[in-house]
């Protein structure tokens, strides 16, 4: 555990569950004890996230009709071929 960690005895945790729960929730690391042993850690539950809504983006996108055509030969070749960095224009 990181000096971050809350570590809190387990008769403290049942008087400040609140309070623990709240810094979990916040981020904080809480770790509940047992006679100075660390048993478990108290972390948020991950809320369900909602479905996606599919279509959203229909007709407010516009695709050329020709976005898939092959690339021409001499930018193909500078992928392939060319350097990886293009030389300075102001050296």
């Amino acid at each position: 555990m990181d000096a971050k960690t809350k570590v809190v005895n387990m008769h403290e945790a049942k008087t400040t569950l609140s309070r623990l729960v709240a810094d979990a929730i916040a981020g904080d690391d809480v770790v509940l004890a047992k006679a100075g042993k660390p048993m478990v850690r108290l972390v948020p539950v991950r809320q369900k996230m909602k479905p996606r809504k599919l279509g959203i983006w229909k007709g407010k996108v516009k695709l050329a009709d020709d976005f898939d055509a092959p690339l021409p030969e001499e930018l193909l070749d500078l992928f392939y071929n060319g350097p990886i960095f293009p030389p300075d224009p102001t050296k």
